[in-house]
């Protein structure tokens, strides 16, 4: 969790599963209670995307796309999406990433 959910009532578990829910993610949303998979990876902010090749190398990490909290315009660099596509393609990732922008996890 990147938040203490008694301090950040918006942050907490059952609601981000419901707001994923109501967004429709295609894949499950999970809890790092103990925050021990964060810091494994070494994240420092939320949202904070990593992508690996299919021998588990580091090859994207960074923002989702060019947006900020509304909805990407159509016209908007899908980074994540684009840099794993070239993963698939190539293993490889971009050279140029730029760093994933939002909120510092509160460590517990």
């Amino acid at each position: 969790m990147s938040n203490n959910p008694d301090e950040y009532e918006a942050d907490s578990f059952e609601n981000m599963q419901k707001i994923s829910a109501d967004m429709n993610f295609p894949f499950p949303y999970l809890i790092d209670e103990t925050q021990e998979v964060a810091k494994a990876y070494g994240a420092v902010c939320t949202p904070d995307f990593f992508g690996y090749n299919s021998n588990l190398e580091l090859q994207y990490r960074g923002r989702l796309d060019a947006s900020r909290k509304e909805s990407a315009a159509d016209n908007v660099k899908r980074d994540l999406f684009e840099a794993m596509s070239q993963v698939a393609n190539t293993g490889q990732g971009p050279s140029e990433q730029i760093p994933s922008m939002g909120c510092s996890i509160k460590w517990l």
